[in-house]
């Protein structure tokens, strides 16, 4: 398995759609089945979907599949303690983008710094899902859960473009790469603890939520690699049949 192309938290534990609006009301707290909580003002239901509304003004809202929720609970959020960041579009594009709207963006950040798409794929699903707006407890943020400071650190001006997101966490993740000789177990550990947690433990950090992390990635990663392996056979496979029938 290839990481990299030429070379041979668990912050999202709890994802939260942060609501856009103002002062102190109840808002729902809906759980789906992956585990994940999304934070929304109101929700309706739209044939096989359930609109999850993010404003009361409902200018901003995300679709999940009505047999992902598992639970909805009334919460109430305090005061926000200012406006939204100038930088977070005041409207977003889909929430939840799909596999093929991710490819492309990841394609580009692992040409750019030579990492398997697979494996940045695995993260983005693990970090959030593929939801762009995803900010956790912790306060990290976007596709790739980026902390404030790293996303500065990597040049990223809004975690919530995907397209930023996922250059300024593939750059991330390359550093951590590099930093722990091409060792993925342990750049998949400092993503989701931090360099110095790993540093302090001389490995893996024995925290459950990190050490599940690394799993999860690492498996989703072995999957598509899988797949990914399975498809070429067939695709050369098919070749070879449609070769031998020309001639």
């Amino acid at each position: 398995m290839e990481m990299r192309r030429h070379r041979p938290k668990f912050w999202s534990a709890a994802l939260v759609l942060l609501c856009l609006g103002g002062g102190a009301r109840a808002a729902q707290r809906v759980t789906l089945k992956n585990g994940f909580d999304l934070i929304c003002d109101h929700r309706a239901v739209e044939g096989s979907k359930v609109r999850l509304y993010l404003d009361a003004g409902g200018n901003n809202y995300m679709d999940v599949e009505a047999s992902e929720i598992a639970s909805v609970q009334t919460v109430s959020l305090p005061p926000a303690a200012g406006k939204v960041p100038s930088a977070a579009p005041a409207r977003p594009g889909p929430e939840k983008l799909s596999e093929a709207q991710l490819r492309p963006m990841l394609q580009r950040a692992g040409a750019a710094y030579d990492i398997d798409n697979d494996l940045l794929a695995s993260v983005v699903r693990e970090e959030s899902d593929g939801h762009a707006r995803a900010v956790s407890r912790a306060g990290a943020q976007g596709l790739m859960q980026l902390m404030p400071g790293t996303a500065a650190q990597m040049g990223v001006s809004n975690s919530f473009a995907p397209a930023q997101n996922i250059d300024g966490g593939t750059a991330y993740l390359n550093e951590l790469l590099i930093r722990y000789h091409n060792d993925l177990a342990l750049a998949l550990a400092a993503y989701n603890a931090g360099p110095a947690a790993v540093d302090r433990w001389h490995g893996i950090p024995p925290y459950p939520e990190t050490r599940a992390y690394v799993e999860r990635v690492i498996h989703e990663y072995n999957r598509r690699y899988e797949l990914r392996r399975r498809e070429s056979q067939v695709a050369a496979l098919t070749q070879q049949v449609t070769q031998a029938a020309a001639r």
